[in-house]
């Protein structure tokens, strides 16, 4: 199993493997949202700690019926601002 749907799988407190697919679901989709965001750099990769934690947010904000949504929502597109105006993870 990868490290980060390990990651994802303990942030949403889910021990089961019955919702694998849809967190992997989850995780690409999160990627491929901070790339479209402008964070398109070579370090929006899961092996990067604040690319892990915005990947985390999008998926805790997805999976399931959060009681929390609005709040992960402002987390999570702050999260992606920050990437895409960051040269570390932008492609200029």
């Amino acid at each position: 199993m990868n490290t980060a749907l390990v990651k994802v799988k303990l942030a949403l407190r889910i021990t089961t493997s019955d919702f694998d697919d849809e967190i992997s679901d989850l995780i690409n989709a999160a990627l491929i949202d901070l790339k479209i965001g402008g964070a398109d750099g070579a370090n929006v990769e899961l092996t990067d700690a604040l690319a892990l934690r915005a990947v985390i947010t999008y998926c805790r904000m997805h999976f399931g019926e959060p009681d929390e949504y609005e709040r992960l929502k402002l987390s999570y597109d702050e999260q992606k601002a920050q990437m895409s105006m960051a040269t570390n993870y932008t492609e200029w």
